[in-house]
């Protein structure tokens, strides 16, 4: 089995990468998926952050308001350090035992915006980074998300930079053009990835 880290920042485009390794026949492990699994009400990480950032990010059933939680924690590097803190020890853990359960994959594909030292970087064997133009990211988020333009750059600044996805990644995959392009490119990778 080989695992393969896809990571980049917000609308760099690797979740689409993802879906197009899954396509391929790749299993594919999302770490923005788990991270809203453990946030539910009832998982030790729902009680750690609520007792962190407090009540009024629930909403009326008790569960987290993703978007109110994420505006709190934008406010500073403190909140958002404390934020990652509480989640990603959790998250690592699902990764690792989601790749137990896939053994016999030929490839798992774990995706990630945030490359966590455990449970991404220790388990995978490539690492590919997907980037795009900051403008290009910057309308991408804005309309996707329906976010300002300055509410997507707080997220931006948050994330790693992209000297830093680079110094970590075996590959590099620039996503300005049509999907269309980005398929061709994640496919030929693919196809001599397979054959390293």
């Amino acid at each position: 089995m080989k695992v393969i880290g896809v990571t980049g920042g917000i609308g760099s485009g690797k979740t689409t990468v993802s879906g197009i390794l899954s396509s391929l026949g790749a299993k594919v492990i999302e770490a923005d998926k788990i991270s809203r699994e453990i946030m539910k009400k009832g998982h030790k990480v729902f009680d750690e952050v609520v007792d962190f950032f407090g009540e009024d990010i629930l909403d009326e059933k008790g569960e987290i308001i993703r978007a109110k939680l994420r505006d709190i924690a934008f406010e500073s590097e403190e909140k958002v350090k404390a934020l990652n803190d509480i989640t990603h020890k959790y998250i690592s853990i699902e990764i690792k035992n989601k790749i137990k359960k896939c053994a016999k994959e030929d490839t798992v594909v774990v995706d990630a915006a945030i490359p966590l030292e455990n449970g991404f970087l220790d388990v995978s064997h490539e690492i590919w980074f997907v980037t795009a133009d900051i403008d290009t990211r910057i309308k991408r988020v804005m309309k996707r998300n329906n976010l300002t333009y300055s509410e997507v750059m707080d997220i931006i600044k948050m994330q790693p930079d992209d000297n830093y996805y680079i110094s970590i990644s075996n590959i590099i995959i620039y996503n300005n053009g049509s999907y269309k392009e980005l398929e061709e490119r994640v496919k030929n990778i693919y196809i001599k990835s397979a054959y390293k």
